[in-house]
């Protein structure tokens, strides 16, 4: 009997401590509800083919870090601690010592290694020739920034603080790893949103922009702008392509020190890339160390989405205010577009404005879709590409120029 009793015990305290039994208690439900909205990501990135490389990893995570008692993430480590005054402190001892395993992995994150890293890839995969050939395009890639300032100052009306505004502003700038690497440096855990909020705005963003960006082009431009065929770009020499990575590297950083490290990281993976004398390194950022990263940044990111964090109305507000400046993003660059059209007496389509949004390369082929819906023979994608890269180097700059701001 006493080893009949034993095994029902056992089996008992089994059951109590399955994850099963998580779902059963105080707030369990909300688990549930967020294992079903990671199975519609997945099928976003899967099926419709939304942002895959990150949003697939992003939704595992979710999946992972909403599963009770799994032990992978814990958010009460990444608490702040007040020492001496300074609330900005992490015991990444702790971490190390009982920390699970996205705990160990989401350390890239919070000290702003991944990203950069990151930039280090897309810098060896971009060729900035267009923008180059057209530095013009340095202006609409600017304006399209105007997105990240508006909604700042939007975020500040719903009663945000300057951390939350600053985080859910750079959305704007539609580059997922600045949106994570600014959201990572001014998040605390006392903020009501998450660095998974942000990350999961801005891909969603990013993956809608052949939806968002189209109506508002349209609504901006004329016919007879949107017609305008634009002459062929003039070849760059190799000596211009050696020298612009150095010399944006040295003159943002000097400008802005805090857009150092992902505009250093971007122009270094570029010079390696233009070089011609570095092919193993350059394949190794553009292949396998950018395919590594990507899966640390995606499913750690993911594991901060626990329910708390995304089942409130400051969700609602990050998706809402994140549109808004996506779109106000959208529409800046359009708009100096049409002045340049103005002033290059016709020369420009202002439809390649769109393109200073830094989604690389969607952005750029929405602008020649939207052109050849006019003129079915103009080829707008390489004039396009100036304004995108630009507005990559543009929201590293603005989000230098946020961290000085607000920390």
């Amino acid at each position: 009997m006493s080893i009949i009793n034993s095994f029902l015990d056992t089996m008992a305290s089994l059951a109590s401590q399955s994850g099963f039994a998580g779902f059963l208690v105080d707030g369990g439900w909300k688990n549930i509800i967020m294992i079903l909205i990671s199975f519609v990501f997945m099928y976003l990135a899967i099926a419709k083919g939304f942002e895959p490389l990150l949003l697939l990893p992003i939704s595992f995570g979710m999946l992972l870090t909403n599963l009770p008692y799994a032990e992978m993430y814990h958010p009460d480590f990444w608490n702040y601690k007040t020492v001496a005054g300074n609330d900005h402190y992490i015991d990444y001892g702790q971490i190390l010592q009982k920390g699970g395993l996205l705990d160990i992995l989401y350390m890239g994150v919070k000290l702003q290694i991944y990203p950069p890293l990151i930039f280090l890839g897309i810098g060896a995969m971009t060729d900035f020739g267009p923008l180059i050939a057209s530095p013009k395009s340095f202006l609409m890639g600017a304006a399209a920034q105007g997105g990240i300032f508006f909604t700042f100052i939007g975020a500040a009306l719903f009663g945000m603080s300057a951390a939350e505004c600053g985080s859910i502003a750079i959305i704007g700038g539609a580059d997922g790893p600045t949106s994570i690497y600014v959201s990572s440096r001014l998040l605390t855990s006392n903020s009501n949103i998450g660095v998974g909020t942000i990350a999961l705005a801005a891909y969603t963003y990013m993956a809608l922009v052949p939806i968002i960006q189209p109506p508002i082009m349209k609504a901006l431009t004329t016919k007879k702008e949107r017609s305008v065929v634009m002459g062929q770009l003039r070849p760059v020499s190799k000596v211009e392509k050696l020298i612009f990575p150095i010399l944006v590297t040295i003159v943002i950083s000097l400008m802005v020190p805090s857009a150092a490290p992902l505009v250093g990281m971007l122009m270094f993976g570029n010079l390696l890339k233009e070089s011609g004398v570095c092919d193993r390194l350059v394949k190794t950022a553009q292949n396998e160390l950018m395919n590594i990263i990507t899966i640390f940044l995606g499913v750690t990111v993911g594991a901060t989405t626990q329910a708390d964090k995304i089942m409130n109305i400051q969700f609602a507000e990050v998706m809402a205010l994140g549109v808004v400046a996506f779109s106000i993003g959208t529409a800046c660059g359009v708009l100096l577009g049409k002045l340049m059209y103005v002033l290059s007496g016709h020369k420009i389509n202002p439809l390649i404005g769109s393109a200073g949004v830094s989604a690389v390369p969607m952005a750029a082929r929405i602008s020649q879709k939207v052109g050849q819906q006019e003129v079915p023979t103009n080829y707008l994608l390489m004039h396009a590409m100036g304004p995108n890269v630009a507005g990559v180097i543009g929201s590293a700059v603005a989000a230098g120029v946020l961290l000085t701001i607000v920390r």
